[in-house]
């Protein structure tokens, strides 16, 4: 008897984001599979900063939050197709030292067995602070 693998879907990827604007990481590690790897948008290697393995993933994630404690991910447009996806968003946040980002920013997902195996996250490089780039009426 064959088991049935999961089917990934825009539903999940749903869910998956969903979780990080409650800043769950229990329920974000359910979606990962145990070996996976999470490329953050931002460090000193070609890559970002590079997370291997269940362990260094969940602190990586939660290193986000420590960063943006009111970090928040909105108009999320997600598709699917095989063994991949991407999720589109605006990221909103403020740094602990009170500077306000606002972003568009994207991942790109490698799925196995009905789980992320790969987070590769990606977001645009404002060069200047949200505040003064709004236009006063």
């Amino acid at each position: 008897m064959q088991t049935a693998i999961p089917e990934m879907t825009t539903d999940v990827l749903q869910a998956f984001a969903d979780a990080w604007n409650r800043h769950d990481i229990d329920a974000l590690m359910s979606f990962m599979t145990d070996d996976c790897v999470f490329e953050a948008s931002a460090g000193a290697d070609v890559c970002g900063t590079r997370y291997v393995g269940g362990k260094a993933v969940r602190a990586g994630f939660a290193e986000v939050w420590a960063v943006f404690p009111d970090a928040h991910w909105g108009n999320a447009r997600h598709f699917v197709h095989g063994d991949r996806g991407v999720s589109e968003w605006t990221f909103t946040g403020t740094r602990t030292d009170g500077t306000r980002v606002e972003v568009q920013g994207c991942d790109l997902f490698t799925f196995r067995a009905g789980k992320i195996l790969l987070k590769n996250s990606y977001r645009k490089n404002r060069s200047t602070p949200v505040e003064s780039t709004r236009h006063s009426t």
